[in-house]
C-alpha cells in the first residue's frame, strides 16, 4: 500500500468515527456523571431509584442531604455566581452570590408535619406523603439558586427531581448539581438525589413533562413553558409572570419609599419576578418623591431619553413607538443601569444603579415586565386611582404589588383590590421572600396554579390513615 492510499484511508476513517459521533450526538464524558446524563429516560430512573432511600429516611437524615446543600452554597457561592454570571451575562455578580449566600432561608425539614384528629370513633393520621420523581424546568434568570431552592424543598419532603435548566445557564446548572451530588454521596452515602440531562433543549423538557415515571412538574418560566408543561395531564406546579406595580400615597415616607424601591429594583439588574417595575405616585407629592428618588441615587432621565431608550428594549407591532403591544427584546434584559444609559444616549455618573423617568400609564415600560433596572413613574390623581392603574398594569397575574403609606385603609384596599401572592408595605420586595422581611424564601412562587412561594409542602400528597376505636356503631 503506498503512502498516498495510506493517508486515503485513514482520513476516511477518521471521517466515518466523526459522522458516528455526530450522529449519535454523544456527549463527551467530561459532562456526564454525578447526577448528570445523556438522556432523559437515564436521568429519570436514576433519580427513581433514590427516590425509594429518601422516602424512607427520617427527616433528620433528609436535613443532612440538605445541610450539605446550604454549605456548598455558603463555601462556593463566589465561585458559582460567577460561573453563572459568565454563562448567562445578564444580572449582577455581587447578586448572584447573594442569592446563593440565602438559600439558608429557604424552608426545610422543619417545616414538614403530620396532622392528626381524634374523636370517640377512633384516631385519624394526616400524612404529607412524597409524590416521587418530580420534573423541574429552571429558568435562565436564576438558574442554580431556583434549582437549588428547589431541591431543597422537594428532599425534605421525601421526593427527587429531574431538572431541565435552560440552555442559557444550562453549564452552571450541571456543574452545581454534580457537586451537590458527590458531597451528598460522599457524607449520606446516597447517589442521584437529583439528576439532570447534559444537553437540555425543548425537547428533553417535553420528555420529562411525558415520562411515565415523573410524577409531578414543577416548572418555572415564560407562559409557553407552562403551557407546554400543563398539556402533559399531570399535576404543574408553575411559577408565572410578573409586572409588580408600586403606589406611594400621599401619606408616605417618601425617604424610605425611594430607598426600599432602589433597593428592590436594582438587586440583579431587576431580573427578579418580584421586583419594583413601575411607580404610580399620588400627584400631590410626586414632585417630593423624584426629589426624593435623585437624593437616594437614582438617576433621572427625561422624554426623550426615553424614547430612545424604549426603541432600543422594545419592538413594536404598531407605528407608536411608546404604546400599544410590545415585545421585549433580549439586549438589555439584566444589564447595567450604564449599558441603559448608553443606550438612552445619556452620561451618568460611576456608581448609579438606577434610572428612572416620568411616563403615561400606556407606555411600554409600564405594561410591559421588563427585567432591567429602568423604573417608569406615572403620576394619579389620588389613591384610588393609583390602585387602580396598578390593578391594570398588574394584568391579573396576581403576582406581586407594593404600597408605601402610613394608612392601613389604603394599604388594606390595595391588597384586596390586587389579591396578588405577594403583597409589601413599606419595604423593598425582597421582604417578601424573608430577605430584609418576615417572609420565607424561594425562587419559585406558584402564582397560576395558586401555591403561593413554595415550601416543602407544597410537594407534597395528604394521606390520611383512618385507625379505628374496635367497635361498630350501628346506624
Amino acid at each position: 500500500m503506498d503512502q498516498q492510499q495510506l493517508v486515503a484511508e485513514i482520513a476516511q476513517e477518521v471521517i466515518a468515527r466523526l459522522q458516528q459521533h455526530l450522529n449519535s450526538k454523544a456527549v463527551p464524558q467530561a459532562l456526564t456523571g454525578d447526577g448528570v446524563y445523556r438522556t432523559v429516560d437515564e436521568a429519570v430512573q436514576a433519580a427513581a431509584k433514590a427516590q425509594t432511600r429518601v422516602a424512607a429516611m427520617s427527616l433528620e437524615e433528609r436535613g443532612r442531604m440538605i445541610a450539605v446543600i446550604r454549605r456548598i452554597c455558603a463555601e462556593r457561592c463566589t465561585e458559582l455566581g460567577r460561573m453563572e454570571m459568565e454563562e448567562t451575562k445578564i444580572g449582577r455578580l455581587d447578586h448572584k452570590i447573594a442569592k446563593l449566600q440565602a438559600m439558608k432561608y429557604v424552608c426545610g425539614v422543619e417545616t414538614m408535619r403530620t396532622d392528626a384528629r381524634t374523636d370517640a370513633t377512633g384516631l385519624c393520621v394526616i400524612e404529607h406523603a412524597p409524590w416521587g420523581v418530580i420534573g423541574m424546568v429552571l429558568p435562565a434568570t436564576h438558574s442554580v439558586p431556583t434549582m437549588v431552592s428547589n431541591a431543597i424543598n422537594i428532599l425534605a419532603a421525601g421526593n427527587t427531581a429531574v431538572f431541565n435548566p435552560h440552555p442559557a445557564g444550562a453549564k452552571v446548572a450541571a456543574y452545581a448539581l454534580a457537586l451537590f451530588n458527590r458531597e451528598i454521596r460522599a457524607e449520606c452515602g446516597i447517589s442521584d438525589v437529583i439528576t439532570t440531562v447534559a444537553e437540555p433543549t425543548i425537547q428533553t423538557a417535553e420528555q420529562i413533562f411525558n415520562h411515565p415515571d415523573i410524577a409531578l412538574l414543577c416548572v418555572t418560566g415564560g407562559p409557553m413553558v407552562v403551557k407546554a408543561a400543563s398539556k402533559a395531564g399531570k399535576r404543574v406546579i408553575a411559577g408565572g409572570p410578573g409586572n409588580p406595580p408600586v403606589v406611594v400615597d400621599e401619606t408616605a415616607d417618601l425617604d424610605l419609599a425611594a430607598r426600599c424601591i432602589i433597593k428592590g429594583a436594582t438587586f440583579d439588574n431587576n431580573l427578579l419576578c418580584i421586583g419594583e417595575k413601575e411607580i404610580f405616585v399620588v400627584d400631590k407629592v410626586a414632585d417630593a418623591f423624584i426629589e426624593a428618588m435623585r437624593k437616594a441615587g437614582a438617576w433621572q432621565i427625561d422624554s426623550a431619553a426615553i424614547e430612545r431608550l424604549t426603541e432600543a428594549a422594545f419592538e413594536f407591532e404598531g407605528p407608536a413607538k411608546g404604546c400599544g403591544r410590545a415585545h421585549l427584546k433580549r439586549d438589555l434584559i439584566g444589564k447595567d443601569a450604564a449599558v441603559l444609559a448608553r443606550a438612552a444616549g445619556v452620561q451618568i455618573p460611576a456608581g448609579v444603579e438606577l434610572l428612572f423617568g416620568v411616563t403615561k400609564e400606556d407606555h411600554a415600560f409600564v405594561q410591559e415586565e421588563q427585567m432591567m433596572p429602568f423604573v417608569p413613574v406615572i403620576r394619579v390623581g389620588c389613591i384610588n386611582a393609583a390602585i387602580d392603574a396598578a390593578l391594570r398594569a398588574e394584568h391579573g397575574y396576581r403576582h406581586t404589588a407594593i404600597i408605601h403609606t402610613r394608612n392601613v385603609a389604603n394599604a388594606t384596599k390595595m391588597a384586596r383590590t390586587l389579591n396578588t401572592t405577594l403583597f409589601v408595605q413599606n419595604a423593598p420586595c425582597t421582604a417578601a421572600l424573608g430577605v430584609d422581611g418576615p417572609g420565607y424564601f424561594s425562587h419559585t412562587i406558584a402564582t397560576p396554579t395558586g401555591e403561593g412561594v413554595t415550601t416543602p409542602m407544597t410537594f407534597t400528597r395528604e394521606r390520611q390513615i383512618a385507625i379505628g376505636n374496635g367497635t361498630l356503631r350501628i346506624i
